[in-house]
């Protein structure tokens, strides 16, 4: 990932900044590859334990489902934060309870359209800690930033955000998705700095 164009703030200045981030008013965009050719109206997501599917949203179903808002702040493991940004979705509680079910297991992949795969502790998604965000600044989310539908869990790195969402699946123990595979943190708190596997 390449360093984006930033203002020159430092974290000093900003007390609700992680260490050593710096204040865009940009949003620049960050992924591994280009940006996929999606179709909205075909958009699905599916969940699953393991291999089982648990449920199947297409897109008329997920946006029948309840909304939420959050304003939040949000951090680049390249060290740009963006603050009080808006968002609106579906929290991954009212997901769960869509579904029927409380969470299986301790740990989650969260599946993109691309290919891109990273993992979260459960404990991380829930209690109205993240959501499936459709919406950005009160706009439909763009394609280039993850439209039509991208995880949003501000108080990690944004690389556990995915982009382009199609499918979260519990897994038994945790399992280690792209970024994890080239040595980034299995968690990602960016107020401990934990950008690369040996930062604990």
């Amino acid at each position: 990932m390449s360093e984006p164009d930033h203002a020159d703030s430092p974290g000093t200045a900003f007390p609700r900044l992680p260490p050593r981030q710096v204040v865009t008013a940009k949003f620049p965009v960050m992924s591994k590859d280009a940006t996929p050719a999606l179709n909205a109206a075909h958009w699905a997501l599916v969940l699953k334990h393991g291999v089982r599917p648990l449920k199947r949203w297409d897109s008329a179903s997920f946006d029948a489902l309840p909304r939420g808002r959050m304003v939040c702040d949000i951090h680049c493991v390249t060290r740009w934060s963006k603050l009080d940004t808006a968002w609106e979705g579906v929290m991954l509680d009212d997901l769960l309870a869509d579904a029927g079910i409380a969470a299986p297991t301790g740990f989650l992949l969260a599946h993109s359209a691309d290919g891109y795969v990273t993992n979260l502790a459960v404990e991380d998604v829930l209690d109205g800690r993240a959501m499936i965000a459709t919406h950005y600044d009160g706009q439909p989310l763009a394609p280039a930033h993850g439209g039509p539908a991208r995880l949003l869990v501000p108080h990690l790195y944004f690389w556990k955000s995915a982009k382009w969402l199609t499918g979260l699946q519990f897994t038994v123990r945790e399992e280690a998705g792209f970024w994890e595979l080239r040595c980034y943190h299995r968690r990602g708190d960016p107020w401990k700095e934990q950008r690369f596997a040996a930062d604990d």
